[in-house]
């Protein structure tokens, strides 16, 4: 019996079918793609998220400076007005300018304002060549310096802006990011003025 047995072969091991094994190799390759894809697409998601935030903080940027603008212009109206009553065409023109452009709100309607508003302040550039008091009085100085300044910065914060949204706008618009960006996240408008005599901001100097 013992000699039977080690002369019997081997038994060999029963397995599952090819089939089974395919299928399954299917289905863990299936489920390994579907995690990377999902992977993928929150962080694109987040990536997205990240850059428009960049975009909001960089525009309260330059909301803070378009603010500081408008909270000296009444000043310097009242400033010119004490030596140039007559200006009243001039000083209402500046003041309406004002007035809009604390009222705008999207880009594109605050481009359009604050450049209305650098021409008004213009304006108020050739009054005071008429007016050699009123270049000279010190408060105007200063008021000149502080807008000079602030367009300055305005210009910077505009730079800062424009750069964020060109980045944005082209991490949601590359394939296949346009995919997952679909209607959740559009592109920004550039921070632009309406002309190109418009858009040389810093162009009030009184001086």
């Amino acid at each position: 019996m013992a000699d039977f047995a080690r002369k019997s072969p081997a038994l060999k091991a029963i397995g599952p079918p090819p089939e089974v094994d395919r299928m399954t190799t299917a289905l863990y390759a299936t489920a390994v793609a579907l995690f990377l894809f999902a992977v993928w697409f929150v962080a694109t998601s987040n990536s997205f998220v990240r850059a428009r935030n960049k975009v909001d903080e960089a525009w309260s940027g330059v909301d803070v400076q378009l603010k500081r603008r408008h909270d000296l212009v009444p000043n310097l109206v009242e400033t010119v007005k004490g030596y140039a009553q007559h200006e009243r065409e001039t000083l209402t023109a500046v003041t309406e300018a004002r007035a809009e452009a604390v009222a705008a709100s999207d880009p594109d309607h605050v481009a359009h304002a604050e450049a209305k508003l650098t021409s008004a302040l213009g304006g108020i550039r050739a009054v005071a060549e008429q007016y050699p008091e009123l270049r000279a009085s010190e408060s105007f100085q200063q008021l000149e310096a502080q807008l000079a300044g602030l367009e300055n910065e305005i210009q910077a914060a505009r730079r800062i802006y424009n750069a964020n949204v060109q980045a944005y706008n082209t991490r949601i618009q590359i394939f296949p990011n346009s995919l997952v960006a679909g209607r959740n996240f559009e592109a920004r408008g550039f921070f632009e003025l309406d002309s190109p005599a418009e858009r040389a901001v810093p162009a009030v100097a009184f001086s």
